[in-house]
Parts: structure tokens; C-alpha cells; sequence
């Protein structure tokens, strides 16, 4: 069974072979330039992953991840953007957004992208109530930052806490080192690299009595969290 892919684009140029590509490539692809419609489309096509361009006419790509995840908390969401600022990228992860990638792309590069969110998605923890999330025996109250394991609960800091909620929302895919220290620290200078390296080994500290949980690095790359 072929992937669907509900596209939200309005360059109709860059739309169009878009699509065409995907769907040589054996994917099934429903588009939509205006935003507007997204959400009505999404219902009626209930698609195996939303690519959503941000720029949008009638309605941008952010409240309309917002208005899917309200439906559906699993379905992956690929955020396309041509914006470079680090609040536009956290913005996507804090709607729920799984990946994001920069205008211009390449077809290779975001069939890669769908192939990563997709992989394992029926595994994929929904969250449980409100903004609390399940991972693996522990829960995570992110707006409290707090981290909680039967009765022991640790209070995060807010680092910490937005760390641990980039990776749970890239799980099972790499994300790259330059990546977070520029989502969270705003560059990735020598003097924030050692900092994230600290801030990974006190996760995986609060994280290590659940052997299902994982932060594997990739050496040269990033991390990949594993559940």
C-alpha cells in the first residue's frame, strides 16, 4: 500500500512537480494550495503524513497543525519553510510538527524525511492528557517540566525540559547536533556544543530506569532517541 501524503503548498509551480515526482516514486499524493481548506482535506483524506508549507493563503501551516493534531495526536507532520529564524523552527515543534525542512529542497531529501516519520508510527505513543506525554514508563508534564516515574517526580529545568521535547517529537530519527544548539541555544558555538553534551548525559541519567528508552549519538551527526 502506497504512503498518502496530504501536500500543502501555494507555489503551484513547485507544487506541481512536487507531486508529480512523489507519485512517480509510487506515493499517493492529495495537494491544496489554499490553507484554508487543509483541515476539511485532511478529514476527508485521513493521509499517512501532512507536508505543510508555513506561507500560506487563508491559513498558515501552524494553525493548521494545531487544528490536526486536535483530531489526531500520531499522524506525522513535515513543516516546509523558507523562514531561517530558530522561533519559527520551535514554533513547528511546539504544534506538534515531527521534521522540518528549509526551501529549496530536494525530492531525495524529503522522501527521506517522509520515509523517517512514517517508520514506526503505529509504535508511536499519543499523548495521555492535556500536554502530558508518555515515555515509555515515565510521564512528562512538559508545561510543569515535570519528569515522573511511578511516585518519584523530577522537576526539569527549562533546557532540560525543551530537550527532552525536541527529541520525544523526533523520535526514532536523527536530528542533528546544530540543529538543537540552534533551536535551543540560539547558535552552535564551541561553548554550547560542551553544554548540550552535558544536558544529553543528565537525560539519559533521569531516563536510565527504563532500558526500552535510548539517546543514541551519531557520531559527527547528532542524536537519535530511541523508544
Amino acid at each position: 500500500m502506497s504512503t498518502k501524503i496530504l501536500y500543502i503548498e501555494d507555489e503551484l509551480f513547485l507544487g506541481k512537480i512536487v507531486k508529480e515526482s512523489l507519485e512517480s516514486r509510487g506515493f499517493e499524493v492529495i495537494m491544496e494550495s489554499n490553507g484554508a481548506r487543509a483541515t476539511e482535506l485532511y478529514k476527508q483524506s485521513n493521509p499517512d503524513v501532512c507536508v505543510l508549507d508555513i506561507m500560506l493563503p487563508g491559513k498558515d501551516g501552524f494553525t493548521i497543525a494545531d487544528e490536526i493534531r486536535s483530531m489526531n495526536n500520531k499522524v506525522p507532520i513535515i513543516f516546509l519553510t523558507a523562514k531561517t529564524q530558530t522561533a519559527d523552527v520551535v514554533k513547528g515543534f511546539n504544534v506538534g510538527g515531527n521534521d522540518y525542512i528549509r526551501k529549496p529542497f530536494s525530492i531525495e531529501e524529503l522522501i527521506v524525511r517522509i520515509q523517517n516519520v512514517t517508520k514506526g508510527t503505529e509504535t508511536q505513543l499519543p499523548k495521555t492528557n492535556g500536554d502530558t506525554f508518555s515515555i515509555g514508563k515515565y510521564n512528562f508534564q512538559q508545561s510543569r517540566q515535570i519528569l515522573k516515574n511511578n511516585e518519584e517526580e523530577r522537576k526539569l529545568s527549562y533546557r532540560e525540559s525543551e530537550l527532552l521535547k525536541l527529541l520525544y517529537n523526533n523520535r526514532q530519527q536523527i536530528i542533528q547536533r546544530r540543529d538543537i544548539l540552534n533551536l535551543l541555544w540560539g547558535n552552535d558555538s564551541f561553548f554550547n556544543s560542551r553544554n548540550l553534551d552535558v544536558y544529553i548525559t543528565k537525560l539519559r541519567g533521569y531516563l536510565k530506569d527504563d532500558p526500552t528508552l535510548e539517546i543514541i549519538t551519531i557520531k559527527g551527526i547528532g542524536y537519535r532517541f530511541v523508544m
